[in-house]
């Protein structure tokens, strides 16, 4: 009987761990969708493959990559060559700002023959 008792107690503990747990999930998922309601499109496609390059970003960024990332956003894709000509930098600095960048999430780059173009997310 005293057994019982006991596994009467563990079960009622557990059913109320999990309501509580239940309430804090739906806490979450309020928030969540409150959030994902505050996005347009076009962020939240963004949010789902990476990082965005919005002003808050660009000015978190060193200069270096800040100007790499402005030139970027002009041209929306280009190769290092292209954005050498917009920044008056040497193409091999802007290669490895570009490949700095796409390491961070910001770019994506794709190879087509022996150029390699750089876009934004």
């Amino acid at each position: 009987m005293n057994l019982r008792i006991d596994e009467n107690q563990v079960a009622f503990s557990i059913v109320s761990e999990l309501k509580s747990i239940n309430e804090k999930l739906d806490r979450i998922i309020d928030v969540l969708e409150r959030l994902s309601g505050s996005y347009t499109l076009m962020e939240r496609r963004n949010l789902k493959f990476g990082r965005v390059l919005d002003v808050l970003t660009l000015l978190s960024l060193p200069d270096n990559l800040r100007k790499t990332a402005m030139a970027m956003c002009k041209l929306n894709e280009a190769t290092a060559d292209q954005i050498a000509e917009e920044t008056g930098r040497k193409r091999a600095v802007e290669s490895s700002l570009l490949n700095q960048l796409a390491r961070m999430g910001y770019l994506r780059k794709k190879r087509v023959g022996r150029k390699v173009y750089f876009y934004l997310k």
